[in-house]
This record gives structure tokens, C-alpha cells and sequence, in this order.
């Protein structure tokens, strides 16, 4: 394990981030923790030192992402491992969320994330090295969950846009990790971290019955463990060629493969039809 690595890691304060952000630093890792609010991170991890770096961060502001990542090289020379792993939840059908709902969840969730991106790459590029982990969601895998189509597309547009990263970023010697997590026992689906439409719609009965089982039912049941989540983290960056697509947890593995069965099934059904489009000799 080599704990000589930096790590740059986004959503710091709960859920996964905190607890990947604790475990590389009991193992002697260094870690720069971003949150928008700084004494949250401090309250949890400490103050700066030598090995750990708490750092306010407006994800949503390229300038502050910027700045973030300049600081981060100034205090450990170097960033190893990017984990691009702040987001939220926006629950609500496609007409009951305003224009509003759905730019916050884009600009946070997507546009977040290429600002790291964007910031990060310079330094990548220049030491020819580097591991970016891009987390999406089962949910950016397959959308057919009611009342959740937003929060979905957003993930969707994290594995879109990581596929090309990928390909951009492999010539430096620069990995690329698409993270599809399944359900996993943190606060995610909690009062303060998902955010539930402003205007309801009563017609819409299976987005708000999908709704109450993430909140009330699924929430403080999840199946996976964020603890294992971390170890599973620190063993991809690992790997000398880590995987483009990671599914985690025995759901996700249960959801694609219903999504990859749904796909084929559709296309074998349309092939004649789908394959007529061409021009004929």
C-alpha cells in the first residue's frame, strides 16, 4: 500500500467522503477534504497538519475549486487520487420540479465535478500521472425509478462524460474510474441531504410512493457498508490498470444486469426494424 500518495476528495464531511477521508488518514495517507463548510470537516477529521487538509469549497464556483487545488498542491506538492464524490439526491417527477431544482442538482452533481476536473488535469498531466474516481449511481446506470428521473440524468451525464475522460486522460498515464454505488447506509437519503419537490403534484402516486421507501423505508436500511466502500477505494487505486466501470454492491450488480437484459431483449425484438435504416446497394 502506498501511503505516499495525496489524496483531493470532495464531500468530505458525511457519507462515503468521511469515511474514505478517515481511513486513509488512520493509514497514514494524505488527504484534502473539501466541504462547504470548513468546521464540519474539523469537527470530524482535525485541523491541518502534515497528512490532513480540511478546505472550504464551493464546488459550484470554478474560482474556489481553483483555489482548492492550488492550495492543495502548496501544502503536499502534489495531488495522486481525485475522488469526485459530492452530490445530493433531488427527488420529484420531470413536471413537478421548477427549473430551479433541476439546475442546483446539475450544477452540483455535473458541473461540480468538471470544475475539478477541469483544475485537476493541469497538474495530472504535468507528473504523467494519477487516479480520477468519478461517482456516479446505480441510478446513472439505469432511470427507471419514478420521481427520481432528474437526480438520475445527472448521473447518467457523470458517466457520459467520464467514458471520454477516459479516453482523454489514459495518453498521460492518468486513470479513470466510473463508480456505480448501490445502496449504502449513510446519510444520503436524510432530512438535510435529499431534497424533496417544493410543489407536489397529487396525480403523480408512484413517484411519491417510490419517494416514502427511499425516505422511510430504504433510509437506515441500506445493505452496504461504507466502510467496505473505502477498502474498495483504496484497492482500485491501487491496481495497475483499474477499471473504467466499477459496480459496487451486490444491488448495483442486480440493477445492471436487469437494465443489460431489458437492452438486449429490446434490440433482439427490434433488430429487423433498427438495422433498416441503411442505405441499399
Amino acid at each position: 500500500m502506498n501511503t505516499t500518495k495525496v489524496w483531493f476528495i470532495t464531500g468530505a464531511s458525511k457519507g462515503l467522503g468521511l469515511t474514505l477521508t478517515k481511513k486513509l488518514l488512520a493509514l497514514g495517507f494524505s488527504v484534502a477534504a473539501t466541504s462547504r463548510n470548513k468546521q464540519s470537516l474539523i469537527r470530524e477529521i482535525g485541523a491541518a497538519n502534515e497528512k490532513c487538509l480540511p478546505i472550504e469549497m464551493d464546488l459550484t464556483h470554478n474560482e474556489h475549486v481553483k483555489q482548492a487545488i492550488e492550495a492543495t498542491i502548496a501544502h503536499f506538492g502534489k495531488i495522486d487520487v481525485v475522488v469526485n464524490n459530492a452530490g445530493y439526491s433531488q427527488i420529484g417527477t420531470l413536471e413537478e420540479l421548477a427549473a430551479e431544482e433541476v439546475e442546483r442538482n446539475f450544477k452540483v452533481n455535473v458541473f461540480g465535478s468538471l470544475n475539478v476536473i477541469r483544475n485537476v488535469a493541469p497538474y495530472l498531466r504535468k507528473q504523467q500521472s494519477g487516479h480520477i474516481f468519478n461517482i456516479s449511481s446505480i441510478g446513472g446506470y439505469t432511470g427507471n425509478f419514478a420521481g427520481f428521473g432528474i437526480y438520475c440524468a445527472t448521473k447518467f451525464a457523470v458517466a457520459g462524460f467520464t467514458e471520454a475522460l477516459a479516453e482523454e486522460m489514459k495518453a498521460f498515464g492518468v486513470h479513470t474510474t466510473l463508480v456505480y454505488p448501490g445502496y449504502f447506509r449513510t446519510h444520503f437519503l436524510s432530512k438535510g441531504s435529499v431534497q424533496t419537490p417544493t410543489r407536489e403534484i397529487e396525480d403523480y402516486k408512484a413517484a411519491r410512493e417510490m419517494e416514502q421507501a427511499h425516505l422511510n423505508d430504504i433510509n437506515g436500511n441500506q445493505p452496504n457498508d461504507p466502510e467496505k466502500a473505502a477498502d474498495v477505494f483504496i484497492a482500485l487505486s491501487e491496481h495497475k490498470n483499474p477499471p473504467v466501470h466499477f459496480f459496487m454492491g451486490e444491488d448495483a450488480y442486480h440493477y445492471a444486469n436487469l437494465k443489460i437484459e431489458t437492452i438486449q431483449k429490446a434490440m433482439k425484438e427490434n433488430e429487423v426494424l433498427g438495422t433498416s435504416t441503411g442505405f441499399k446497394n
